[in-house]
């Protein structure tokens, strides 16, 4: 698998990684992170996801949400749904590792979102979803 690790770290770039291959792992491969930086808030023992970026050390939230930056107030928060990570996606409202995961692969096989509807197009997000998701989200 193919993930992009950027941000405090020592060798931020692209790299190819083994199936099942955790955060910690693509970590590791980039030299770790940078002297008196930490991973903060970030899930190192998660399983990475083809094609995923995982920025180490991201700031403190805002809203709208940088792409890496772990969600503090899930219920204040509004997601790109462009440049958000699984960790971010997995925050919505009745959004799991394999939803995340499908709007992870949906955004990444069509180039990304083009608006918030398309979200139907995701297998898993019916009508009741899509309306719980819908507020928290944009593009």
């Amino acid at each position: 698998m193919t993930v992009h690790i950027a941000g405090k770290i020592r060798k931020p770039g692209v790299y190819l990684l083994p199936s099942g291959a955790r955060v910690t792992d693509a970590v590791t491969a980039a030299g770790g992170v940078t002297r008196g930086a930490s991973t903060g808030p970030l899930n190192l023992a998660r399983r990475l996801i083809d094609g995923e970026q995982i920025v180490v050390g991201a700031t403190s939230p805002q809203t709208p949400l940088a792409p890496g930056s772990p969600i503090s107030d899930p219920t204040a928060a509004i997601l790109d749904l462009n440049s958000a990570t699984t960790d971010q996606l997995e925050q919505l409202p009745g959004v799991g590792e394999v939803l995340a995961a499908r709007i992870f692969e949906f955004r990444t096989s069509r180039g990304g979102f083009t608006s918030v509807e398309q979200l139907r197009e995701v297998s898993g997000i019916g009508p009741r979803k899509f309306a719980e998701i819908k507020p928290k989200v944009r593009v």
